[in-house]
């Protein structure tokens, strides 16, 4: 069963090419974390602009270089239910355990409870690994509802959510409807303690790329019922994340990293750095959270 904090890895890029002797670098330091796993090329790993044979060779990077014990999510969610089948099953042959899949939103008014439940099912029925559903309404403008989450939660090959909303009750709501081996993650550091207070497992966070140790211990705290801890830290953790995601999107994650001893870099084109202003107020941000000394 899925539970724990994964991060969605960035993607390193040099000279706007994918480095990953920088990947490499960044996944020895998580490594001695104790997270539970890995995402690749999610969001936040600027999944839309890289080519499949990039997103491949990433995964089988990460996998022959990550603990046996660590699960890797690959985002194989695309437009096409024949391209996402074919990235799927040739993500799982090289080395990914479960594919995260968003909802497909070019059509998005027509991404009703049955076109979803058909997308997911004949995926889930046609690859390899177990389907992750990834719901990113900030990036999709679709919303998937608690009726076809309960729906396609008794697909034998979808085991999860990865809510990234920050809606507490819709969340509660897919947890109380779904079975109790169908797996719910938050999807952004802001709701990690709450979403886990109404059942989430864990979480899959941006957040956990820069503060790790952080996340980390929110997730141990809390199932050893320390709340008034672990809520001191989620709080410290608030501010942070805003600036990482809402504010500053991947730019901001990155250069978050680079401030902290990780490699983040620039994003890809189109992509913009930061300008200097707000490099100097996301350093004021992660003093002030005691990430930045």
């Amino acid at each position: 069963m899925l539970k724990g904090i994964y991060p969605p890895l960035t993607t390193p890029f040099q000279d706007n090419e994918v480095s990953y002797d920088k990947l490499l670098d960044n996944l020895k330091i998580y490594e001695t974390k104790k997270l539970s796993g890995y995402v690749v090329f999610g969001s936040n790993g600027e999944s839309a602009f890289l080519t499949k044979e990039e997103k491949l060779k990433m995964i089988f990077t990460i996998r022959e270089h990550a603990k046996s014990n660590k699960a890797i999510i690959a985002g194989t969610g695309l437009e096409s239910i024949n391209e996402t089948i074919s990235l799927s099953n040739d993500s799982a042959k090289n080395g990914a355990d479960y594919a995260l899949i968003i909802t497909p939103s070019f059509f998005k008014s027509a991404m009703n409870h049955d076109a979803l439940v058909e997308y997911y099912t004949i995926i889930a029925d046609s690859i390899s690994i177990p389907v992750i559903i990834y719901n990113v309404t900030k990036f999709t403008n679709v919303n998937i509802e608690v009726e076809t989450i309960a729906s396609l939660s008794k697909h034998p090959n979808i085991v999860g959510l990865k809510n990234s909303t920050e809606n507490i009750a819709q969340i509660s709501e897919a947890i109380y409807n779904a079975p109790e081996d169908f797996t719910i993650l938050a999807g952004t550091g802001s709701i990690l303690l709450a979403a886990m207070n109404s059942g989430a497992a864990g979480g899959v966070l941006a957040l956990a790329n820069i503060a790790p140790d952080e996340c980390i211990a929110i997730y141990e705290l809390f199932n050893q019922g320390k709340m008034d801890e672990a809520q001191t830290i989620q709080n410290r953790m608030l501010a942070v994340n805003k600036a990482i995601t809402a504010t500053y999107g991947v730019a901001g994650l990155k250069t978050a990293m680079d401030l902290l001893g990780y490699y983040g870099g620039l994003p890809r084109k189109p992509l913009q750095r930061l300008a200097s202003n707000q490099i100097n107020n996301l350093k004021s941000i992660l003093l002030n959270a005691g990430l930045l000394k």
